[in-house]
């Protein structure tokens, strides 16, 4: 991706993201790894992730929580739902491949598979070229190669795990992004916070760090009154 110099003055240097250049012969190897391991993986696997599973798209993740949040406030008067819409720093920079291919194992796929998928995502060389000069190589072993056929696919897989805890409570994703909702009746948000607690933990243990200045709230609340909520 190019920038114009406006455009450069006013990104910061996070905003830049590496493009990983393969080769062809790689590209279509890669797709045919892709294939074998949604053809292996348990149709079950996470209902509430919407992105690579075949018939579903951003469109049936807006109705789902447009429908979930619906059915809540149909129920009682008072009801209402809070969202918590999640931003990752780097998310698909920060899988760690052990931790990778422990959830592939555990999800049924072949060792000597997982094995492949741990050396593709270790070791790999990474430069940076500004015009005719180029920094030195540095070796990386997190995070997947951006612009690589595979690396969605196994984001969404090292994220599988992320699921609610309570039954008033839903975590949706599409990729790496990722809403939190919660299901309030009688002005009771504990499990809603307790959710939030949960996903930061999960966080932790998974190398991944929420953006916090780009996670947005939103209430839905049809009554014309509301008392203070407890702010995050």
């Amino acid at each position: 991706m190019l920038h114009s110099e406006s455009d450069i003055q006013n990104k910061m240097i996070d905003d830049f993201r590496p493009v990983a250049l393969t080769s062809v012969v790689m590209k279509c190897f890669e797709k045919l790894v892709r294939v074998f391991i949604t053809s292996s993986l348990p149709a079950s696997m996470d209902p509430l992730q919407f992105a690579y599973c075949q018939n579903r798209s951003t469109d049936d993740t807006i109705a789902h929580l447009l429908q979930t949040t619906r059915t809540h406030l149909d129920k009682g008067r008072g009801n209402y739902a809070k969202m918590l819409f999640v931003d990752y720093s780097s998310a698909v920079n920060t899988i760690i491949a052990s931790l990778l291919t422990t959830k592939l194992e555990d999800l049924g796929l072949h060792t000597s598979l997982c094995d492949w998928i741990s050396n593709f995502l270790t070791n790999r060389p990474q430069s940076v070229r500004v015009g005719n000069c180029a920094s030195s190589t540095l070796t990386l072993s997190t995070g997947a190669p951006q612009g690589c056929v595979l690396s969605p696919l196994l984001y969404s897989l090292y994220t599988y795990d992320c699921t609610a805890t309570s039954s008033s409570t839903i975590i949706v994703k599409f990729a790496d992004d990722t809403v939190v909702m919660g299901l309030i009746s009688d002005n009771d948000e504990r499990a809603y916070l307790e959710e939030i607690k949960h996903l930061e933990n999960w966080c932790q243990g998974n190398n991944l760090l929420i953006n916090v200045s780009k996670t947005k709230k939103l209430i839905v609340d049809c009554s014309k009154k509301r008392s203070s909520t407890t702010n995050l």
